[in-house]
């Protein structure tokens, strides 16, 4: 099984895929990025709550995997702060760090599709 995201349109060849454990990989290193431990908070584990995190990622990070959708508005919030957490990934020389930034670019891409058509991102 595995996670799907793809602009609420049309176009079934604008999407991004992963398996399970390998987008939770990619969360968890977003979150350590911004400063904290995607296991401690509420709904991964933990009890922290997500109120005390700042982070323009939050509509990523604290979504299921699974199921729902982002709104066009919450793509526009995520990708400045994606976009520049995968530019540094990309300054990093080793495959695992060129793996995320590779697989993070297609993320930012079908983002801003969402955004210019103004269509949310489902997580299927």
């Amino acid at each position: 099984m595995g996670v799907i995201l793809t602009p609420d349109n049309d176009d079934v060849t604008c999407n991004v895929s992963w398996s399970c454990t390998w987008f939770g990989y990619f969360r968890r290193e977003l979150a350590t990025a911004e400063g904290f431990d995607l296991d401690s908070m509420a709904g991964f584990g933990g009890d922290r709550s997500w109120d005390t995190v700042e982070t323009s990622l939050a509509p990523l990070l604290n979504h299921p995997d699974d199921s729902g959708d982002l709104t066009a508005a919450e793509c526009a919030q995520v990708l400045p702060r994606l976009s520049e957490i995968i530019s540094s990934w990309r300054t990093r020389p080793s495959e695992h760090w060129q793996a995320y930034a590779e697989r993070g670019q297609d993320l930012i891409e079908v983002l801003q599709v969402c955004i210019r058509q103004g269509v949310s991102l489902m997580f299927c």
